[in-house]
């Protein structure tokens, strides 16, 4: 049976992304997490409130509504074994079991305009959360800290393969990645 891992990376055109877009000047500037075609259950750091950037945390993220509507993407697709599914969602729902403990890194942001590594216990944004997660669960090894990982760092990776670009509704109603056209 085969598994598959997905970063799903977006530009949702918000005044903060479009800050963080200004300063990187890359495409999308939000990682998340999925091991499902239909991204259904897909996980990140980022806001708990849509209209409020600064308050976040671990969120489960639902890519039919609100900041997403009207985002554009990138989901890349990575196969792995069965034990390292069971490794990625074991860490995942380690998190969210506990989410209340963490929070979001917004100073790792700062530190990572400055090329400065910044580790703090149970904050994370979002690419260093992702980036963790492929990590702990040995899909990827990174050869930069982790604190400094960014959604473009994600998308050079050589393990991903692009599978769909594009708006991310007109994905959603293509319903899977296996009918969704690049």
């Amino acid at each position: 049976m085969e598994h598959k891992v997905y970063l799903l990376l977006t530009d949702t055109g918000t005044l903060f992304t479009k800050v963080i877009k200004y300063y990187t000047k890359k495409p999308y500037n939000h990682a998340s997490i999925s091991f499902d075609p239909n991204l259904v259950n897909v996980y990140s750091f980022g806001r708990k409130n849509a209209k409020n950037p600064f308050v976040g945390g671990f969120v489960k993220e639902n890519i039919q509504t609100g900041l997403f509507k009207q985002a554009r993407c990138a989901i890349y697709g990575c196969n792995v074994t069965a034990a390292q599914v069971r490794k990625i969602n074991c860490y995942i729902k380690k998190i969210e079991a506990q989410k209340h403990l963490y929070r979001y890194n917004l100073l790792g942001l700062f530190a990572v305009i400055l090329n400065k590594p910044l580790e703090r216990e149970n904050t994370y944004f979002c690419s260093q959360f992702v980036a963790t997660a492929l990590a702990e669960s040995e899909i990827i090894d990174f050869t930069k800290p982790l604190s400094l990982i960014t959604p473009h760092d994600l998308q050079k990776t050589a393990n991903f393969q692009l599978v769909y670009s594009g708006s991310l509704k007109d994905f959603v109603e293509t319903k899977t990645i296996d009918s969704a056209i690049i």
